[in-house]
């Protein structure tokens, strides 16, 4: 097998890896692969090529995925996911947030967590007997804690 067409195998293997691995950080590999290849195939040997491999894998590290990135993942549609999900989500609770420590249950779409009240939050908040509809309690976010 000659050296170009071990260049270009890894190319495509790194191409269909890419297809499984996230981030786009095999196709910059794939891209120096690909260019080492083709260098290789006119002129033969691993002096020129192997420089090609490393300048045409940084060219595309910087250039092509930071492009992907901006065009295939948009801001503003993130998954939130944990408690993130949970900002603004309305909750049963489940153990009475304790006034003294602050501290409490919430059942949130039939998951348990653990709640804090906040001092300008606790007006907003309704617990189950104190007449509100269905004893519920509104999540808010404290990123500082």
């Amino acid at each position: 097998m000659h050296e170009w067409q071990v260049w270009l195998v890894a190319s495509l293997l790194l191409f269909v890896a890419e297809m499984l691995a996230p981030g786009f950080w095999l196709l910059s590999v794939a891209v120096g692969c690909l260019v080492a290849g083709v260098v290789s195939l006119v002129v033969p040997g691993a002096v020129v090529p192997a420089p090609q491999f490393r300048g045409w894998t940084l060219l595309s590290l910087v250039g092509i995925r930071p492009f992907l990135l901006r065009h295939l993942h948009p801001r503003g549609t993130e998954i939130r996911t944990n408690v993130d999900a949970l900002a603004g989500r309305v909750g049963i609770v489940s153990e009475r947030i304790d006034p003294a420590t602050g501290k409490g249950r919430v059942l949130v779409e039939g998951e348990d967590w653990r709640a804090a009240s906040l001092m300008d939050a606790a007006p907003r908040a309704r617990y189950p007997g104190d007449g509100g509809p269905g004893g519920g309690a509104t999540l808010y976010e404290d990123k500082e804690t």
